[in-house]
């Protein structure tokens, strides 16, 4: 139980006591991912998944990630008092389960008083994938309006994966004049004239095998958001009637007793 003595200590979410301390490495992580259709979570412990599970996400799969924390919690045989950290998936990706799983991380961090850590959607993918694959790989997902999402990721023999380059947005077939020089792999599904390469699914439990600089301090909650990839439908909508961009809400933050 989080008593109110700890959250006053901490005042502002992700305060003094929590800022700048890298991913914890040896104690129970929960992890959420949410950038597909289909997302995962899992409880891990140094190198190893104590247990996971796939959830679908998507438009009219109802509310499946809460029941899969509390789940997953249970067969990991991990208390959530006993939690170092939450990890969340950054997309980008799709906007309604990637803000779903970024909300569900941020309470739970705030309300459990640990760190929340924000891992890239798209080297959870690269994780997934099986066999022997080493060398840079193109991750890409779709990012609606014939776009997809693009990363260049290293993927070493043991499996370890890490980014060689931002995420960046183009057409497919910008893609596709890429060449089949290196190794294209999608994520959930993959239009025809990019076929050839492995689809996979981020799969949080592989989150041993994600390395790169998200591992060294923790985000900010009250100003984290996922990286949606592009605005909402109804945000751009909202900008184009109003002429001016969606006002955004001011930082939350716990209040102190006096």
């Amino acid at each position: 139980m989080i008593g109110m003595n700890q959250l006053n200590e901490t005042k502002e979410l992700n305060g003094p006591k929590l800022v700048n301390a890298p991913l914890p490495p040896d104690r129970p992580i929960l992890v959420l991912e949410a950038a597909c259709a289909y997302g995962s979570v899992a409880v891990v412990q140094g190198t190893r998944c104590l247990a996971a599970l796939e959830v679908p996400v998507g438009v009219g799969s109802g509310d499946g990630m809460l029941p899969a924390i509390v789940q997953v919690l249970a067969d990991a045989q991990t208390d959530k008092d006993t939690l170092a950290a939450i990890v969340c998936g950054d997309g980008p990706g799709s906007f309604t389960s990637l803000r779903i799983a970024g909300a569900l991380a941020k309470g739970l961090a705030h309300g459990l008083a640990i760190p929340l850590y924000a891992v890239p959607s798209l080297l959870l993918a690269a994780a997934a994938l099986d066999g022997g694959a080493s060398g840079e790989l193109l991750v890409h997902a779709d990012a609606l309006r014939g776009e997809r999402y693009l990363q260049r990721v290293e993927r070493e023999s043991g499996g370890n994966v890490l980014p060689l380059s931002p995420v960046v947005r183009l057409s497919a077939g910008e893609l596709s004049a890429l060449g089949p020089a290196l190794m294209r792999v999608a994520i959930l599904e993959c239009p025809a004239e990019l076929a050839g390469g492995p689809v996979v699914l981020p799969d949080a439990g592989r989150l041993a095998l994600v390395q790169g600089s998200w591992r060294e301090a923790p985000v900010h909650l009250a100003s984290w958001e996922p990286d949606y990839g592009r605005l909402a439908e109804a945000q751009v909508k909202w900008e184009l009637v109003h002429g001016r961009q969606l006002p955004v809400s001011a930082p939350l933050t716990v209040p102190v007793s006096a």
